[in-house]
């Protein structure tokens, strides 16, 4: 893995914003929603339909503690990628995404002005466009440095040329050297 999907992993890691349910009623309830039917929760868990019904009406507080360690388990392995996905949605429909680091940046400039590369500490504000991009590049098998492209052209137009506000003779931007890269949506 390259810095970006790592930075990814860390962002997707760092997504619990909602716990998922406690008690054995509430579990069920997701569990079925998922599934589509208390027959096939029971199929999943190795129980009894009549059970995962009792268990969802409430007929049945507890469950035996091997069975409540396959809800738990099962729950926790819906429920998260549940939440990353809703996340990314919003970033790329509405949030954005935040990308910081330490790096070297170089860029194609006009003559006249400087055009070294040189390490900057960045923390800049990427349009939703940009997590889009980002997660449709990751999800097609991008390589590190397609989505350091993305990134780099984010860069290019919030931070370096301010939306269109100066430096408008910049054409190209790359980063290169990253010491660190972190990305929160």
């Amino acid at each position: 893995m390259g810095e970006i999907e790592d930075a990814i992993e860390r962002a997707d890691r760092e997504a619990f914003t909602k716990d998922p349910p406690k008690t054995l009623k509430g579990q069920i309830g997701f569990l079925i929603k998922q599934f589509g039917s208390a027959k096939a929760v029971a199929h999943e868990l190795g129980v009894t339909a009549d059970s995962v019904n009792r268990y969802r009406r409430g007929a049945r507080k507890h469950a035996r503690p091997d069975i409540a360690a396959k809800i738990d388990d099962t729950v926790k392995a819906r429920w998260q990628p549940l939440v990353r996905k809703r996340r990314r949605q919003q970033a790329a429909a509405s949030g954005g995404i935040t990308v910081e680091t330490r790096a070297r940046f170089g860029y194609t400039a006009p003559v006249g002005t400087t055009d070294d590369g040189r390490f900057r500490r960045l923390t800049v504000h990427l349009p939703p466009q940009y997590a889009q991009r980002l997660f449709d590049a990751r999800d097609t098998g991008a390589s590190d440095q397609q989505m350091r492209g993305i990134i780099a052209e984010g860069f290019k137009e919030i931070y370096f040329q301010d939306g269109g506000g100066r430096a408008m003779g910049l054409s190209d931007v790359e980063i290169n050297d990253i010491d660190y890269l972190d990305l929160d949506y």
